[in-house]
């Protein structure tokens, strides 16, 4: 059994499941409308041969079209209404999952499904807003990609619908401003949903890619900051928490060995 996790920057990751490969959130282009992205487009060689994808919700910091359109006819899972605005857009592989489903890459044992996120700030007037998390189980290893969400009172019950307890969290700990808008989790806050899920290895996302133009006049450094604090967070509230803080391009593996 391998896992291995690669950062794409933002909330887009590569997961590679034991031959199988999901992308999460893929943003695959320079930048996310008239968000700039800090370096450059992450590498097709990192991000090609994707099986699935998983879609938390349609903000243009995660659901960018023109990097779909990319993936060709890739199934893209999501919530259904958000399957169905993809399809009339361009998107061939928009795939909606209810909440009771479980989704099997096929010929795979890797099973996909929904599970609860609550991100109701900054609702779109034109794109559907239903917001998910995801975790992806085999028999051997759980991962959840909460996707964008504040924090719930029923976080504990990711591990149940999951079937066990997390082995990987891919968790949202920053934005794309110094300042987080509802419907988000700062450092602690993070740090003490993996305590809430179980979780055993934690690469904190969501952060230190993304800017608004006007970035020049925020504080400096503030782009490096949530990625170590999660960290430094995880040492103070989740003492058994392995955090492993990644920059973009990079890949770790996770011993799926408990």
């Amino acid at each position: 059994m391998t896992l291995r996790v690669r950062w794409l920057g933002h909330a887009s990751t590569v997961l590679d499941v034991d031959g199988v490969r999901l992308l999460t959130d893929p943003l695959l282009q320079r930048h996310a409308g008239l968000l700039r992205r800090r370096g450059a487009a992450p590498l097709a060689e990192d991000w090609e041969g994707a099986d699935a994808v998983l879609l938390s919700h349609l903000h243009h910091d995660h659901a960018e079209l023109g990097s779909l359109r990319l993936l060709g006819d890739v199934p893209v899972l999501t919530a259904p209404t958000n399957a169905r605005w993809l399809r009339g857009h361009g998107v061939a592989g928009g795939h909606g999952l209810t909440d009771l489903e479980w989704w099997t890459v096929p010929g795979s044992d890797v099973r996909v499904r929904l599970v609860p996120a609550v991100h109701e700030h900054r609702q779109m007037p034109h794109r559907p807003n239903s917001t998910h998390g995801f975790v992806v189980a085999t028999d051997d290893v759980r991962v959840w990609f909460a996707g964008d969400t504040a924090p719930f009172a029923s976080m504990s019950i990711i591990p149940v619908l999951a079937g066990g307890p997390i082995d990987l969290a891919l968790v949202p700990v920053g934005g794309w401003g110094p300042r987080l808008s509802g419907g988000h989790m700062d450092a602690v806050q993070a740090a003490r949903a993996c305590v809430a899920v179980g979780a055993r290895v934690a690469v904190p996302v969501h952060w230190g890619t993304l800017h608004a133009p006007v970035s020049r006049r925020l504080p400096p450094g503030w782009m490096d900051r949530a990625g170590p604090a999660f960290a430094a967070a995880a040492a103070r509230v989740a003492p058994g928490l392995d955090v492993r803080v990644v920059t973009p391009g990079e890949q770790i593996t996770v011993d799926a060995t408990r």
